[in-house]
């Protein structure tokens, strides 16, 4: 589904994009998805030479919770000197943060199709542990401990 937007990145931005099948939610749980990808990509990476990619052109992608999964891949290969540095991330809606579904992206967009607000902590929900039984707790908050939301209110806040 999508191998058309990743060829256009790849002749765009004369780089190689690594598409990665993984396993979904919520028959798999976190971190399955998350695993699939980072050695999906480490294996690549290690073997580049194999592949005749210029180590320099390689970039990781996703959309939705894809875009999620390509961040915590960068994020944890940002700090291995044993490999090339990725050329760029691209996030394409990517789901970053469930910490706060009241935030105003959340409220400008909680009925834009497909992903309602209900829908997005939902998915989250299923993503992290499978049981979206607590959605309501989520879209009112109460899932983070309050000492939790002040350590992290610097970046996930209104302001």
């Amino acid at each position: 589904t999508h191998e058309k937007i990743c060829r256009y990145i790849a002749k765009e931005t004369e780089s190689v994009v690594v598409s990665v099948g993984y396993h979904l939610a919520p028959e798999y749980k976190y971190p399955a998805a998350y695993e699939d990808c980072l050695n999906a990509t480490l294996h690549f990476m290690k073997n580049i030479e194999h592949y005749g990619v210029d180590p320099a052109c390689i970039i990781v992608s996703g959309d939705s919770a894809g875009g999620n999964l390509a961040a915590a891949v960068s994020q944890t290969l940002a700090s291995r000197s044993d490999l090339p540095k990725l050329r760029a991330q691209i996030l394409i809606y990517p789901g970053l943060q469930a910490l706060d579904f009241n935030l105003p992206s959340y409220q400008q967009n909680q009925g834009v199709p497909l992903l309602f607000r209900e829908r997005a902590a939902f998915f989250a929900l299923q993503y992290l542990n499978g049981d979206a039984s607590h959605v309501e707790e989520v879209l009112e908050g109460s899932h983070i401990p309050a000492d939790v939301r002040l350590k992290y209110r610097k970046w996930v806040s209104a302001d």
